[in-house]
């Protein structure tokens, strides 16, 4: 059996699947901070699984993302080349907010008391230029043993190109510190840009300590129940990799949770034919989307946390699935400004106190509170007893009477605002990115997604809607069918036309060998490695590049000019344009290695036999945007079979999720047991 736990803001989710008869169990508990190994536990124990019968557990989490944000981390100390001490305060020149005259860079995670430099110098091209000073480094390790660190990063100029300085000064350190955490820029990422490494390793050496410590706990927590079998991490690339792995590099867990969502969704696409996804996740706290063209989730090295209009935020070079994700969910607390205007989040009740609905000691109007009001979600369905009349003067006292609205008009209101604040990221993945939504269907998940699906994809023009079996865990279903993943990236400058073919391939041939050494090291055999290659490319002269998958290795030269085709494509896809006749140079090497778990097979469901009345649980008022309240009918989701087809308006109940269908929409249950949303033809 394979079990799959997620850790959300709000929710700890999990997911199984009997390998034997395809039998899958979904459960959701409480997420439980700070201690949230303790939701895993909790969540096996509801789901009424047997520890012992597990073989593999594959893990998802916020705790990396939680610990950058909320500065719990340890206590790092830097080891940089003399004279770049500061490149994490210097940072970029260009502004986010070009006319904010307050404007503030980030404060460095490692302050500048913790940042030493050493002689040591390698150039561009990986030829030593200075020769590493040893007595400098015993003199940083001596300082940080005085500050008591926890954690050393080092990052030295070049080292992308050659990273042999780095490797004897982690060297050194451990002999003569044992103890400390040592993270090399090397072991992260072996891509240029100075101030994106140096930032890299210092989140990455700040998290170390608390990644090592949770993932410890929860190893023994878990043995502590029985379970025996392997234990995996999800990345933010949308692979998984080992515990072990994972403690040496964990930034890469920083979209830990939310990537198995949008890798789950290009899966499911696959198995119904579905190549053009936009992936649409709303959980308690945050709402996150991603497109996925011709199958493929796309992947950047360009990520930030904490990066917002008018903040530069912390860039992480590591491959993260290209995500948006905005401060709204079933959590988020509608609130008036001084202005008087109407806001939903960022700010979420979470777990504790939640929505005033929970009855757990929140008193302020989340968007679940707004959808209870109108009719879209069911009290019966809560964990608690539900004080109706708690949840409408809530509505009421913070946003009905300073606005001026009765308890119905506040609660769409709220529901309007958050559709709003979803609507503007989903068009940020798709319309700001050159592709048009229309072309694409939205695959719905989360707890919240499947409530605010419909009108979003009637507002974006996109006349097909999937909600998964089992949407509101559908993130650690995906996590089920995710393989073992590693990344290797090199910088290596060169004209596209200039550079032998032979060169090209002894490159990836390099990379090749060091995946399959990490495999081995996974006691994974080489036999079920699949890797794709991809480079990223520009035209000479650029600053940023576009990503470009490569044809099979080894390359012909004719394989050239097929390469630049497509980048002069991606170009175009990118940023509207193309130039035929100008020079291109790849810039990186990407080099994807994937296999070692094979997926389960999905189980359909019982057909449909007669009509579904029988499904039918009662029929309500539920109140919609232009149509206002409507009598719709309420079906319980599990008792409904494969086949059965209804025309909105309707609203589809499962314990843990609501499918809200607008007037002029179908819905029919596929053999999986997904809910496939049309619009009626014009």
């Amino acid at each position: 059996m394979r079990i799959a736990t997620d850790i959300g803001g709000t929710f700890t989710d999990l997911v199984s699947i009997d390998e034997k008869n395809g039998r899958i169990v979904a459960q959701k508990s409480h997420t439980t901070p700070p201690n949230f190994e303790q939701g895993v536990l909790d969540v096996i124990e509801k789901s009424g699984l047997s520890p012992e019968s597990m073989d593999t557990f594959i893990h998802g989490t916020t705790m990396i993302i939680n610990a950058l944000t909320e500065r719990k981390g340890g206590k790092t100390g830097l080891i940089t080349t003399r004279g770049f001490r500061d490149v994490l305060e210097i940072a970029r020149c260009n502004r986010p907010d070009l006319f904010n005259l307050v404007f503030h860079k980030p404060e460095p995670f490692i302050p500048r008391y913790l940042r030493r430099e050493v002689g040591e110098r390698m150039n561009y091209k990986g030829e030593e230029i200075e020769p590493l000073n040893i007595e400098d480094i015993k003199g940083a390790v001596n300082y940080f043993k005085e500050q008591e660190v926890e954690s050393i990063g080092i990052c030295f100029l070049n080292s992308y190109a050659n990273d042999a300085h780095e490797q004897k000064t982690a060297g050194i350190i451990r002999s003569l510190w044992p103890e400390v955490f040592i993270t090399t820029s090397s072991t992260v990422t072996r891509e240029w840009r100075e101030y994106e490494r140096t930032s890299t390793v210092a989140l990455n050496s700040y998290v170390m300590p608390t990644a090592s410590s949770y993932l410890d706990n929860l190893s023994k927590k878990l043995e502590g129940i029985g379970f025996q079998g392997k234990s995996y991490i999800m990345q933010s690339n949308g692979g998984t990799t080992t515990f072990e792995q994972a403690k040496e590099a964990p930034v890469n867990m920083v979209e830990s949770g939310p990537v198995a969502g949008v890798y789950g969704s290009a899966i499911l696409g696959q198995i119904l034919g579905e190549n053009n996804l936009i992936a649409f996740d709303v959980g308690g706290t945050t709402a996150k989307c991603s497109l996925i063209e011709n199958g493929e989730v796309k992947v950047t090295t360009e990520y930030r946390i904490e990066r917002t209009d008018n903040y530069a935020g912390y860039p992480i070079m590591a491959p993260v699935v290209d995500i948006v994700e905005i401060g709204n969910g079933g959590g988020s607390i509608a609130w008036i400004d001084e202005a008087g205007s109407l806001h939903v989040g960022p700010e979420s009740a979470g777990a504790l106190p939640g929505p005033v609905a929970y009855g757990i000691g929140g008193t302020k109007p989340t968007t679940t509170d707004a959808c209870l009001q109108t009719g879209r979600l069911s009290a019966a369905n809560f964990d608690h007893p539900v004080d109706l009349n708690a949840v409408k003067n809530a509505i009421v006292q913070n946003v009905g009477e300073p606005l001026g609205l009765k308890a119905d008009e506040a609660a769409m209101g709220i529901i309007r605002v958050a559709e709003s604040n979803m609507y503007n990221a989903l068009k940020l993945i798709s319309v700001r990115r050159g592709y048009d939504p229309t072309e694409f269907t939205l695959v719905a998940f989360g707890g919240g997604g499947p409530m605010h699906c419909a009108s979003l994809a009637r507002e974006l023009g996109i006349r097909k809607i999937i909600v998964p079996a089992a949407a509101s865990v559908f993130a650690a279903w995906g996590m089920l069918m995710t393989d073992l993943r590693h990344d290797y990236i090199r910088t290596r400058i060169s004209p596209l036309a200039a550079i032998p073919v032979t060169e090209i391939n002894d490159l990836w041939q390099e990379m090749q060998e060091q995946a399959e050494k990490q495999f081995l090291s996974d006691a994974i055999p080489v036999s079920q490695m699949i890797c794709q290659y991809y480079v990223d490319m520009r035209y000479i002269g650029q600053e940023h590049t576009v990503k470009v998958s490569v044809p099979a290795v080894p390359l012909r030269e004719e394989d050239k000019e097929v390469i630049k085709q497509r980048f002069h494509e991606a170009h175009e896809q990118a940023y509207t344009f193309r130039l035929p006749n100008a020079a291109v140079e790849i810039v990186n090497y990407h080099l994807v290695a994937n296999g070692g778990l094979t997926r389960p097979e999905l189980q359909k469901i019982a057909p449909q036999i007669g009509n579904a009345e029988e499904a039918k649980i009662t029929v309500r008022p539920v109140c919609f945007n232009e149509a206002g309240w409507l009598d719709t009918p309420v079906y319980d989701r599990l008792r409904l079979g494969s086949g059965a087809k209804f025309p909105g308006p309707v609203v589809i109940e499962e314990k843990t999720s609501s499918t809200v269908v607008y007037p002029g929409q179908n819905v029919a249950v596929d053999v999986y047991g997904n809910l496939i949303i049309t619009e009626e033809a014009e």
